[in-house]
């Protein structure tokens, strides 16, 4: 039997629907087939969704998986009345009996960045990563004060990416700079950082696997050898250890598991979700 196909159908992104879906899909020890449908905006385009799921449904011999956020209800009917796969309407799932509890109508917005252009929090996000993109890995030492979280660590600790994700995901200003061999001889943390140390939180990795990622980069370099690994880990946990700053090993934690926990200790004022 070929893996079970799911779509996600919404009338923006889909970025809600996969990621909902995502969630819940993870709880089966199943490989699931992805198909995305977003910008189903019209009767037209819901009754092709209908046709592709349809048409899955009978090569496959079994009802595909449906996660669906439409807003437009027109669009929805046609989905829920055509659709031959197992429909789960978040929206209608959600929606509805809040608007019930809370005694309003919900504005029926397609989509997390509609009206991008005239929305405050879409450009204190983009703001935000170019932030993040400007300070990281220690380019840039200006405007420190601005930022948000200020995190640290080794060389391909994973500093870059979990940057990013805070500045894409919730609209912080993050930068990051690397702790180098010149910060481990005066066995304190960079200068530029000092000043901003309520801010600091660290980032450090097991040795093994940082050598595993630094040969993918630069493979029998000195820079990626075990010992070398070991000797900068070690320093770089005994420096925040002195300074004191909160740290955590990203070895066995997703992007958003670190994430969460530099929120949970840092507490940023602001969060765009």
């Amino acid at each position: 039997m070929p893996n079970p196909t799911v779509f996600f159908v919404s009338d923006g992104t889909g970025i809600t629907a996969e990621t909902f879906g995502n969630a819940i899909l993870a709880q089966f020890e199943l490989k699931f087939r992805h198909v995305r449908l977003p910008f189903v905006d019209s009767v037209d385009k819901a009754h092709q969704a209908v046709r592709q799921i349809n048409h899955t449904a009978e090569v496959e011999g079994r009802k595909p998986i449906v996660f669906t956020t439409l807003v437009n209800m027109e669009v929805l009917n046609v989905i829920t009345e055509g659709c031959k796969g197992m429909l789960l309407d978040m929206f209608g799932t959600f929606v509805n009996p809040l608007e019930k509890e809370l005694g309003i109508t919900s504005n029926h917005r397609i989509g997390r960045f509609s009206d991008a252009s005239k929305s405050k929090e879409y450009h204190d996000r983009i703001e935000a990563i170019n932030f993040s993109l400007s300070h990281d890995d220690g380019q840039l030492n200006r405007d420190l004060e601005l930022s948000d979280v200020i995190l640290v660590g080794v060389s391909r600790s994973g500093k870059t990416p979990t940057s990013l994700y805070l500045a894409m995901q919730y609209g912080l200003k993050a930068a990051n700079y690397p702790l180098i061999p010149e910060d481990f001889e005066r066995r304190q943390l960079p200068p530029a950082l000092m000043p901003h140390k309520k801010k600091i939180f660290g980032l450090t990795i097991q040795p093994e696997r940082l050598s595993e990622i630094r040969n993918e980069r630069r493979p029998n370099s000195r820079y990626a050898s075990l010992p070398n690994c070991r000797d900068e880990v070690s320093e770089a946990e005994a420096m925040m250890r002195r300074a004191g700053i909160r740290w955590l090993s990203t070895t066995h934690k997703s992007i958003e598991e670190i994430a969460t926990t530099i929120l949970q200790e840092i507490s940023p004022e602001r969060l765009i979700y």
